[in-house]
């Protein structure tokens, strides 16, 4: 009986945190109230809208998935996007957003950064690590749960990104706040050639691009990143130190890829049925390499404005 009494406690008393909490958020518009995060439309939406891109769906689902079940992680999660234009990079930080807060990219708890729009001027690179040193400390003041993409980190000025690294171990102490909580996204299409290469090697090879595996390219990756000068990680101290959870590869996509890319935009627009400029967009692409024809270019980075073309 006392059993029953305490499951019956315990059920009103969750029932009125739950109340609480709901008329709390009516009124707030708190980091507590934005983050909350859904894992599985997350990935249900990398599997249905995201093409060709077997190890990102794998690799941001585990990752993402494991860091959200630890109350109090030990250091941010810190996910590295690298591969050519038109792969689905963006795309991916965008999902993020949307499937972490109620806002979306929207959220004042997720900052993007794009070097030529918020650090254009390299020789202005000190003035630009104290900037940033603390937007990042007073973004995690302000919330424990922030995100932070770094777009173009190919363009990023060299010596800035390691203004960071204080902020993505396990050590440093960031005043009245939990900034392992937070998590950081850097883009890039540095390493594409080698992540091309590989695809390329398994096509010609008469291998399925399924069966490359992510541990087929860390190590590469990383060593890519930080011997590039044409690559904001190039000799940074986040790579020497392990800082990085993991290089997430995307693959070149191939015309099979651009077609479902294709579709997908005709349904955005209500034009489903149109079969006829999903082949005749397809066709319209270019792809490498010459001998073969295997990838596309571009990606889908063009696919909206091909449909547009042909519609």
């Amino acid at each position: 009986m006392l059993a029953v009494l305490v499951v019956v406690l315990l059920f009103f008393i969750n029932t009125a945190q739950c109340v609480l909490k709901t008329l709390y958020c009516t009124i707030s518009d708190s980091c507590e109230c934005d983050f909350q995060p859904n894992m599985r439309d997350l990935e249900w939406d990398l599997y249905r809208n995201l093409y060709g891109q077997h190890l990102v769906q794998d690799l941001v689902s585990e990752e993402v998935g494991s860091f959200l079940q630890k109350r109090a992680p030990d250091r941010p999660l810190v996910l590295s996007f690298h591969g050519s234009s038109g792969t689905g990079k963006t795309l991916v930080s965008s999902m993020l957003s949307d499937h972490l807060y109620v806002s979306g990219l929207g959220s004042p708890y997720v900052h993007t950064f794009v070097p030529t729009l918020d650090f254009p001027e390299p020789e202005r690179v000190s003035e630009y690590r104290v900037e940033l040193k603390n937007w990042v400390e007073e973004s995690l003041t302000e919330c424990a749960r922030s995100v932070f993409i770094f777009d173009e980190m190919e363009k990023m000025p060299l010596g800035l990104i390691d203004v960071l690294e204080p902020f993505l171990g396990p050590s440093h102490v960031v005043y009245r706040t939990n900034y392992r909580k937070a998590i950081y996204i850097f883009i890039s299409t540095t390493g594409e050639q080698l992540i091309n290469s590989l695809a390329l090697e398994y096509r010609q090879t008469g291998r399925d691009r399924d069966e490359i595996r992510a541990s087929d390219l860390q190590d590469a990756i990383s060593q890519t990143v930080y011997n590039s000068t044409s690559s904001g990680f190039y000799s940074s101290s986040i790579i020497r130190e392990g800082l990085i959870t993991r290089f997430v590869p995307f693959l070149p996509l191939t015309r099979v890829h651009v077609e479902r890319c294709v579709q997908h935009e005709l349904c955005q627009r209500g034009r489903c049925g149109r079969s006829d400029v999903v082949g005749a967009v397809g066709g319209d692409m270019l792809y490498t390499p010459a001998a073969g024809h295997f990838f596309s270019s571009t990606g889908c980075k063009a696919v909206a404005a091909k449909v547009s073309q042909f519609l």
